[in-house]
């Protein structure tokens, strides 16, 4: 499986929006936001086109993943990128398969397939 990924023709903060009820949809709250734009040019004064990191969560998948597996924890929240370009904004994730490869766990792969279908879910809806 490809990690998901969308490129969305609207204004940054439209393609936010989009992302988070495309999200919410299928289940996951977003925890965390993470400016990068901003924490770029405070931190370094660098400037960053917009980018920003969501933290998104569906609680059910956290639970299961982490009663098999309680270092999965190091990878929730799944992160999910908006980053803007000259062609609109890219929103992607990672392959929710990465979850098995990196905790070396079999017992996931059932539960990552199904979050992977849920993401296809999530990133076809932007794609709409």
């Amino acid at each position: 499986m490809s990690a998901p990924a969308a490129h969305l023709d609207l204004p940054f903060n439209e393609a936010v929006a989009a992302t988070r009820a495309a999200l919410a949809e299928e289940g996951f709250g977003v925890l965390t936001e993470i400016d990068m734009q901003a924490t770029m040019k405070a931190k370094l004064g660098e400037d960053y086109p917009p980018t920003l990191i969501l933290g998104a969560c569906n609680p059910g998948f956290a639970h299961k993943a982490m009663s098999i597996s309680p270092h999965v924890a190091t990878l929730l929240p799944c992160n999910v990128v908006l980053r803007q370009t000259d062609s609109g904004v890219t929103v992607e994730t990672v392959d929710p398969g990465m979850l098995v490869a990196a905790t070396e766990e079999p017992d996931l792969a059932p539960l990552a397939a199904e979050l992977g279908a849920k993401l296809d879910r999530v990133f076809e809806a932007l794609g709409q």
